[in-house]
């Protein structure tokens, strides 16, 4: 079977490589051949991490690719598309021409991004922009169950595909560090980041004290301005992320109460997980659903919880290495690429007959 995966960004891209990418060598064994049409390209996806500015220029060529992939669309059996065909234009029913098969996939709430826009026009126009690819769609996978619920109310098929790591390469490396400064980790995107600015004068006083180093992954620049003794930023790189949560000691998920928010997948402690670093998570959307409180990690609300929480975990190494073990464990049953890959290649089997 030949699949066109219309994906929103290039193969660097993280969503890209969470929900497409990893799956491949699946696929193909299950004689699935996978072709990639990103409406922004890598080199795009590039500039936004290093915080330079995208041109108009770059934005209008990316609508023109879109519109030569769909073109070519008849060439395969199946779509498979990522969140949407074209941002901030209510034209997804342009699927509908190309008459092919579409398995749809998100893994965010992008729907708030429109509904709940601060603009009353993007609110008037785009509200409903995802509904008529929902309704043509064979199958949704939908990452979580926020998620779910709003596609089953146009989608004729849907199911929970979470967000998952392949836990063969995603191993245990449990830091030698029995005492304090130990690691408290952070991996995200510049565009995440905000999430964690309301704990940074307490993760602030923890580290004045001696008492651990926050490691920042991703933020890139959006975060220099946030610097003090102990915050650490690296660069994201797909070479080094799992060596990096390997080396963290906690692993943090903290989330604002917004609706964009609670359609999270939850990625962040999975990867934690897998790692079997014990984790701290705000109780937001499915976070509440892959932590057990007290079993793999911790549910925080208010920054006094916070700062409980990664205290007892500071000084009790053993506790974060039962915790971790555990996650780990939740992690392989529940949440890894080896769970999950032929529940995706059964949906596209589906959409396809």
């Amino acid at each position: 079977m030949r699949v066109l995966a219309l994906t929103k960004y290039g193969t660097v891209a993280a969503s890209t490589r969470q929900r497409f990418v990893q799956y491949e060598p699946v696929l193909k064994a299950a004689g699935i051949e996978v072709s990639y049409a990103p409406f922004f390209d890598n080199g795009y996806v590039q500039k936004f991490m290093d915080g330079e500015a995208r041109s108009l220029i770059s934005v209008g060529k990316s609508y023109w690719r879109r519109l030569r992939d769909l073109a070519s669309a008849r060439k395969f059996e199946l779509l498979w598309v990522y969140c949407e065909l074209f941002p901030y234009l209510p034209v997804e029913w342009l699927a509908r021409v190309i008459n092919r098969p579409i398995v749809f996939d998100y893994d965010d709430a992008i729907f708030h991004i429109y509904d709940n826009s601060r603009s009353m026009w993007v609110r008037h126009i785009l509200s409903r922009k995802l509904q008529p690819l929902l309704k043509i769609a064979k199958v949704s996978c939908c990452g979580n169950k926020y998620l779910q619920d709003y596609a089953a109310r146009f989608s004729r098929h849907t199911i929970i595909l979470p967000t998952v790591v392949d836990t063969s390469v995603y191993l245990p490396a449990v830091p030698n560090r029995t005492s304090p400064p130990i690691v408290i980790g952070w991996i995200g995107s510049p565009t995440t980041w905000e999430n964690v600015r309301p704990l940074l004068p307490m993760l602030r006083a923890i580290c004045e004290q001696g008492l651990a180093r926050v490691r920042v992954i991703g933020a890139g620049a959006g975060a220099e301005q946030d610097q003090f003794p102990g915050l650490e930023l690296v660069s994201w790189s797909a070479e080094t992320e799992v060596s990096e949560i390997q080396q963290m000691d906690i692993g943090i998920m903290p989330l604002l109460d917004l609706p964009f928010q609670r359609g999270k997948s939850g990625y962040k402690l999975i990867q934690y997980m897998a790692c079997g670093v014990p984790v701290i998570a705000s109780p937001i959307g499915v976070n509440a659903e892959i932590v057990s409180h007290g079993g793999n990690g911790y549910l925080a609300t208010t920054v006094e919880e916070w700062r409980r929480f990664l205290l007892k975990l500071i000084h009790d190494g053993n506790h974060r290495h039962i915790l971790g073990a555990a996650g780990r464990e939740r992690v392989v049953s529940s949440y890894s690429l080896q769970a999950h890959a032929p529940r995706l290649v059964e949906a596209m089997r589906m959409a396809a007959s």
